[in-house]
């Protein structure tokens, strides 16, 4: 039962989850609400923080079909659990896509939206009278009304499927695979308000709600958190052992924090709703079955609707297609690139054509160019008259694109890192602590005869004395430092838990345009061919003598620009082109258009100084006549956009006066050359193509063709674009030369130095982006590059691999590669030569390796640092795949089309204006990437800040808890003022003064350690406790051995012993119950006070990823204030401050001897961590996770990292004496290749895929004959 129904939901995708179907029991609630009344409701609380036990604990198991609750479990490395309540909605049919068809008359539909509150998603902002469900059924008698089951689950709905037998996901017409030409032919007349009303049930209202919760809803969640259940329990337990004072400050912080955190959330959904409310509610006119044109508000728009585009533009209210017309577009708010994309109409292919525009599925991502995405701004339209720009509504609400954006806002993946698993083992070691103390407590008071109310408090008293309360205050303290100085570097964060992660950062992809070169191109020159050969390269085309050359029209027609308020605007690739030829572009006015009966085309035209002079016009020729044989000006008729897919654009135009028309192309060459006869490309195309990108440049094939003259206007724009893409002449090359940023080199220099690997991920052309790569050094110039083609199984054959040398290295250089990763640690002294090497693949490729060779791909990935021609979904796959192999990958991209990849880096930073991009956890307001280190100083800094603090945090509970336990022995503790000072006045001063040191000025090669759980932190912390332990211990023991000591009462006075009190000025005296003030407690309150102190200074650690602190005047003066004002009340008693710490007098001698044992504590700590754990243990450990780049050599190390190399070396010698397997899988990799013979393959050899059942895909290497 429990394997045969568990369902996976969302089967494949992101959101996979396996869901479990429950019925409520009665017996096992009412036994549940008699354990909450027993525990006093803290049983509650325990189901509210584990949804899994909540349902096993109320619920029977049965199927999912039945269910009435739903346990959901994400599939993901983090397996959360979820529960649901199924509901249960009317409707006339259980399909929204099925026609319901009545021929009653019925009644006008009124006008507010669809859903009833018990059935909508929970967000209709205008509720009906009646339930629209009820109201269907009433008007369509006929049909059975039927029963359908759903649950609602991060704002998405999920309908119960009697087909699949599983829950479904309704996300709107792409559910319904609907080919291109279906669409035009059944989905382009629009729906009756009748099926509007039907498909709104299921679809829900149009609205992306992002529901700003009450102040009251979100400060339940906050202090229902478990950490501030456990301050609630020790404010009550404190207040019960009269510890008023300091019970009322904890409570103070614990206001102070939930407000904080309350401001912020609210905050955070308030920026949230309005980003997203812009309007999201806007009048939009559709088109009914009976051709009528009707307005209605955008919030009742389902999926089918044919939404008519004005013409002034609008923002979109959902995902549509185009079906007739053409949009321009600005898609900022989802790609961050505010350069306007034209979207043309869905091709309408006919019936049994094939080819690349075959009558294919509609499919979101495939068919983006003629997409509209909700949110974006139609700046303007182009239409024919009596032919609206009309687009079929795909998907609306939270199934739109920038719904799920939102949604994955709203609903974050948890940051997985090894910093937080391991804080919560590091609290529950912390709590067996705390476990032994109260187990001794308990028998101490027992064997004392102590009172049972007193042994209760002072046993649990001790449990919160070991889980410090300002804790998580503390750990955030230095995430939001680090955030505050990003942002003054210009670096804007969404994800402020994110920053810690950046500090493990060891491999930082790259996109080439606009991230490591410039974003705009400069024309370098073009090369024109005739007659099959190539001419002479020539700076420009600006010239008499090529102004009615089909190059220059194919430079004039084939782009995508068009004219926004009088200012030529678009792709820069094809504003540098156009401009580089100086012609003139216009636009038909939208009056003129409406005068035409077909769309009026964009003209271009060459200005007049480059026209030859024409002959005089004779006195009896007709001027107009004249004026029109005179001009030359070409038409745009129409537009295929370009396609990265298809690497290539395409238009067709006319000249003035010309029956015939011509088609234009540019592309990617490699493309524009495969599609021309084979006589008109030259015999060296590949050598001069070669040539150029192996410089560098940015190269641009053109292609023309002449149409047949049986093609008219009407029948080209309804032709598929395979008939106008075949057959034709070769023009030549457009030379493009794209220029690194002036900052590039150096970054990426520090970058190395850094020993952080540097990888480019590009859609450009392979050589161009090797050469791009040499030139700002990420490939430095005697590397050899190994190229990976690889093909896919064709005619029986398996995939294979053939391996290349992109170019002859200058030297085959065997440069010293000392990377631990490769040897065996204990050899370190000794290094292997090994050449070095980097693997270039571009996107074809790489799917092909993904799918046939898995295993092959983490071996790529491992020296892989040029991925061309790459998809933005490959981008993604790329990230993962490094991810696979344990780097903690960053990606710096413009966000144009590399929003799947920044998201998922562990450390994604988008260069953009805008000041937080919903595509990247980091935006960057500077325009190149000298974020990045900035970015990965700021992530070391705060790391090493955390480490700092959660190990001060663990040193000040457990110096508490050793003076608590001494004085428990003797039936005493600390007092109420003793406390709150030291909790006040020393650690919450201390914490949050010891996170503000800024980062290290350069970049090390090491990286700080990613958990807590790690040789040398808990050596550090170890010794610390030890060294507390032992000093509280000798005071509490060497003070009662004092020639002085005695039982301390009110009337004693070992300071002035000559003095004898008279015992009637104290009959008044407060008896101490607690028996706080004795020798002990004043003894171990002055030593514990100076330990936090000395341990807050030995934890406080600078170089090498923070500035030292004694550049952290706030954290210097606290510490030098505390020490000053602590030593004046040990040697200078004030009455007053006496009284109220409830400190007692001791004799000079022990003062000193107190002086004496805190200043050989500090010696002892000190030397512990600075000599023991920085120059030995420290180094040992580093050397061994060292996490350098493969094919990298790491810089020397510097004078101060040299300490004592000879005894490091023994000492590593010692001890790790074996060969250590390294912990990271890249580094495992390394280590077995660095002893692979066939590894990297040769120039001269082939790998094939053979594909074995019971291993799976493996592959061979062979020698190519």
């Amino acid at each position: 039962m429990e394997k045969e129904d568990l369902k996976v939901l969302n089967k494949g995708e992101e959101e996979e989850m396996e869901l479990q179907g429950y019925r409520l029991c009665r017996w096992r609630l009412a036994l549940v609400g008699f354990g909450v009344l027993c525990t006093g409701g803290f049983l509650l609380l325990l189901l509210y923080w584990m949804p899994q036990w909540c349902v096993k604990s109320t619920c029977t198991r049965t199927t999912a079909r039945d269910a009435e609750v739903v346990l959901l479990r994400s599939t993901d490395e983090f397996r959360r659990w979820f529960l649901a309540r199924v509901r249960m909605m009317l409707a006339p049919g259980s399909n929204p896509f099925h026609s319901l068809e009545t021929q009653t008359t019925s009644p006008s539909s009124p006008s507010c939206p669809s859903s009833s509150p018990h059935l909508a998603n929970g967000h209709n902002p205008h509720p009906s009278d009646g339930s629209p469900a009820q109201e269907l059924i009433r008007r369509f008698g006929d049909y059975q009304p039927t029963q359908i089951r759903y649950f609602t689950f991060h704002s998405t709905k999920y309908y119960w499927n009697d087909g699949a037998q599983n829950f479904d996901v309704l996300n709107g017409l792409d559910d319904l695979q609907v080919s291109c030409s279906t669409l035009h032919l059944q989905h382009s007349t629009g729906l009756t308000r009748n099926q509007q009303e039907y498909r709104r049930l299921f679809f829900g209202v149009n609205e992306i709600a992002v529901k700003v919760p009450s102040v009251f809803k979100l400060l339940i969640k906050e202090v229902l958190n478990p950490f501030y259940i456990f301050q609630l329990f020790s404010v009550i337990l404190w207040s019960a052992d009269e510890y008023y004072y300091y019970a009322v400050a904890i409570l103070f912080m614990s206001v102070i924090s939930i407000a904080t955190s309350l401001y912020t959330i609210k905050k955070q959904y308030i920026m949230l709703h309005d980003m997203v409310a812009t309007h999201s509610i806007v009048r939009v006119s559709v088109c009914r079955a009976n051709n009528e044109i009707e307005e209605i508000l955008s919030t009742d728009l389902v999926p089918g609707d044919v939404m008519v585009i004005p013409s002034n533009g609008t923002i979109m209210p959902c995902d549509a297609v185009l079906v007739s017309g053409t949009c321009i577009v600005n898609e900022s708010m989802l790609t961050g690139e505010s350069v306007p994309v034209t979207k043309t109409n869905l091709p309408n292919p006919l019936p049994g054509e094939d080819g690349e525009e075959a009558d294919r599925a509609y499919n979101t991502e495939e068919h983006k160019r003629h997409t509209l995405f909700c949110g974006t701004h139609v700046i303007q339209t182009r239409f024919y008259t009596g032919d609206l720009v009309k687009a079929v509504v795909v998907s609306t609400g939270f199934s739109t694109a920038k719904g799920q954006l939102v949604r994955s806002i709203l609903y974050p993946k948890p940051t997985d890192f090894k910093l937080y698993r391991d804080a919560y083992l590091f609290l529950l070691c912390l709590v067996a602590v705390a476990g032994i103390g109260f187990v001794y407590s308990i028998v101490l008071s027992v064997m004392n005869k102590v009172p049972a109310k007193t042994i209760i408090i002072e046993s649990l008293d001790i449990i919160t004395i070991t889980v410090p309360p300002a804790l998580p205050a503390a750990m955030t303290a230095g995430i939001v430092y680090a955030q505050r100085r990003l942002k003054r570097l210009g670096i804007f964060c969404i994800s402020p838990q994110r920053i810690n992660i950046c500090g493990q950062i060891n491999l930082v992809c790259f996109d080439k345009t606009g991230t490591l070169t410039e974003d705009g191109l400069d024309l370098w020159g073009v090369q024109r061919v005739e007659n099959g050969s190539f001419h002479l390269s020539e700076a420009n085309a600006y010239k008499e003598n090529l102004v009615k050359s089909q190059f220059v029209a194919c430079m004039a027609t084939c782009h995508s620009l068009t004219k926004i308020e009088g200012q030529l605007s678009g792709d820069p690739l094809d504003l540098k082109m156009f401009e580089a030829i100086g012609w003139i572009l216009e636009e038909a006015t939208e009056e003129e258009t409406s005068l035409h009966n077909r769309i009026m085309p964009t003209v271009v035209r060459p200005p007049k100084q480059l026209l030859p002079p024409e002959p005089a016009a004779s006195p009896e020729q007709d001027m107009e006549l004249y004026e029109l044989t005179s001009a030359y000006e070409i038409g745009i008729v129409r537009q295929f956009p370009f396609s990265s897919a298809l690497q290539r654009m395409c238009v067709v135009a006319r000249l003035l006066g010309e029956k015939r028309m011509d088609a234009y192309m540019k592309g990617a060459p490699e493309v524009v050359a495969s599609i021309c006869k084979k006589e008109t490309v030259p015999e060296n195309f590949a050598e001069i193509l070669e040539g150029y990108t192996k410089q560098g440049f940015r190269v641009i094939a053109l292609a023309h063709r002449r149409l047949e003259s049986k093609l008219s206007w009407h029948k080209v724009q309804n032709i598929n674009r395979d008939h106008i893409e075949a057959n034709m002449e070769f023009l030549g090359l457009i030379i493009m030369q794209n220029k690194l940023k002036p900052e590039t080199p150096a970054v990426l220099q520090d970058l190395y130095r850094a020993s952080i690997r540097t990888v480019m991920v590009t859609g450009d052309n392979m050589l161009t982006a090797i050469s791009v790569a040499r030139d700002c050094g990420m490939i430095p110039p005697k590397d050899t590059v190994i190229i990976a083609d690889a093909l896919p199984p064709h005619d029986g054959q398996a995939a294979k691999i053939t391996w290349r040398y992109a170019d002859k290295a200058i030297k085959t250089s065997l440069l010293e590669d000392v990377t631990v990763s490769l040897e065996d640690v204990c050899h370190v002294d000794e290094p292997k030569t090994k050449e070095l090497y980097h693997f270039a693949m571009n996107g074809k490729s790489f799917a092909v390796i993904s799918e046939h060779f898995p295993d092959m791909l983490q071996k790529l990935v491992l020296h892989g640092t040029v991925f061309a021609r790459m998809a933005p979904d490959q981008k993604t796959q790329l990230i993962e795949a490094l991810q696979g192999v344990d780097y903690f990958v960053g990606m710096c991209g413009d966000g144009a089309n590399d929003c799947g990849a920044l998201k998922r880096a562990h450390g994604g930073i988008s260069l953009s204006e805008l000041e937080a991009s919903v595509a990247s956890p980091f935006t960057s307001k500077t325009p190149n990437i000298s974020c990045v280190p900035s970015l990965i100083k700021e992530g070391r800094a705060a790391l090493i800040t955390s480490f700092c603090v959660f190990k001060f945090m663990a040193l000040y509970s457990i110096i508490q808890y050793i003076s608590v336990t001494l004085l428990y022995s003797i039936l005493s503790n600390l007092g109420d003022f003793q406390f709150l000072f030291i909790d006040i006045a020393i650690i919450l001063l201390i914490v949050f003064t010891m996170s503000l040191n800024p980062s290290w000025k350069e970049l090390v090669s090491r990286r700080p350690p990613s958990g807590l759980i790690s040789g040398p932190l808990l050596f550090s912390v170890l010794t610390q406790i030890l060294v507390c332990l032992g000093f509280q211990t000798i005071t509490f023991l060497w003070v009662r051995q004092q020639p002085w000591y005695t039982v301390w009462t009110p009337l004693t006075d070992v300071c002035n012993p000559s003095v004898y009190m008279n015992v009637s000025d104290h009959n008044d005296t407060e008896v101490d119950d607690h028996n706080i003030q004795n020798y002990e407690n004043t003894s171990l309150f002055y030593v514990s006070s100076f330990q936090y102190l000395v341990v807050a200074i030995v934890f406080s650690k600078g170089k090498p990823f923070r500035q030292p602190s004694y550049k952290n005047w706030p954290f210097m003066l606290s510490a030098l204030s505390l020490y000053v004002f602590l030593l004046f009340i040990m040697f200078h008693p004030i009455k007053g401050i006496d009284e109220f710490l409830e400190i007692v007098c001791v004799p000079i001698e022990w003062k000193i001897q107190l002086f004496l044992i805190i200043l050989v504590n500090a010696v002892v700590s000190v030397f512990m961590e600075t000599f023991i754990l920085d120059i030995i243990l420290w180094k040992l450990v580093f050397s061994r996770d060292k996490q350098s780049s493969f094919g990298i050599t790491p810089v020397a190390p510097t004078p101060q990292g040299v300490i004592d190399l000879g005894a490091y070396k023994c000492l590593s010698r010692l001890c790790c004496p074996s060969r250590i397997t390294p912990k990271a899988r890249y580094m495992h990799l390394a280590q077995e290749l660095s002893v692979d013979p066939d590894w990297p393959p040769k120039p001269t050899t082939t790998t094939e895929a053979k594909s074995r059942p019971e291993n799976g895909s493996t592959y061979q290497i062979t020698i190519n004959s």
